[in-house]
């Protein structure tokens, strides 16, 4: 089987990112200079079970945001380029993770075709430095450059930590499902994923 594997840079005058992905277990690295999205890009490669190494420089002294954005979009282009033509993978994958009170669920098709509904119910302001509407852009940044259609809700929970990490799991887990390898053909009645 051919080794699924991307390495991704991108350069702009916000930020500079690097993402070396492998669709296997590996090492995974994570250095965004925001906290807690380190831990939710940690907790999507460990669940997936990827070979991540992320590197992100950005313009954190005017906020969160193009650093967030601009590492969900080189991540989103490593996926898709890791998956090559699809050929062989399940191509759809759920799963639900809980997080002590909280409660996630993750819908995930590897169409070719992007989409993202995201519902996270996430009441704070910020967690950490990451602001919390930056997590919903996370995901829906993924989906667009995955191409990828991703339904995420956070079902119940108090706790705002809680519920984006029990979401980052479910997302994790649905994912790890959709790469699997599960035969030798485009998943398709069409033959062939949208490109």
């Amino acid at each position: 089987m051919t080794i699924r594997q991307a390495t991704i840079a991108r350069t702009t005058n916000e930020t500079s990112i690097n993402v070396s992905l492998r669709l296997a277990p590996g090492d995974i690295s994570v250095s965004t200079g925001i906290g807690f999205l380190d831990h939710l890009l940690t907790a999507l490669a460990t669940h997936a079970r990827l070979s991540l190494e992320l590197i992100a420089k950005g313009d954190l002294h005017i906020d969160d945001h193009h650093t967030a954005e601009d590492c969900a979009i080189v991540l989103g282009k490593a996926l898709d380029a890791a998956l090559v033509d699809r050929r062989g993978i399940a191509r759809f994958g759920y799963a639900y993770a809980p997080l002590d009170e909280s409660l996630a669920r993750a819908v995930v098709d590897l169409s070719g075709r992007a989409a993202a509904v995201v519902s996270l119910d996430l009441r704070r302001p910020t967690l950490g430095t990451l602001a919390c509407e930056n997590i919903t852009h996370v995901v829906q940044t993924l989906a667009a450059n995955a191409r990828a259609a991703i339904h995420l809700d956070v079902l119940r929970g108090e706790n705002d930590h809680h519920k984006a990490e029990a979401a980052f799991k479910a997302l994790a887990l649905a994912l790890r499902q959709a790469i699997s390898i599960d035969g030798d053909e485009i998943p398709s009645t069409k033959g062939v994923l949208a490109s």
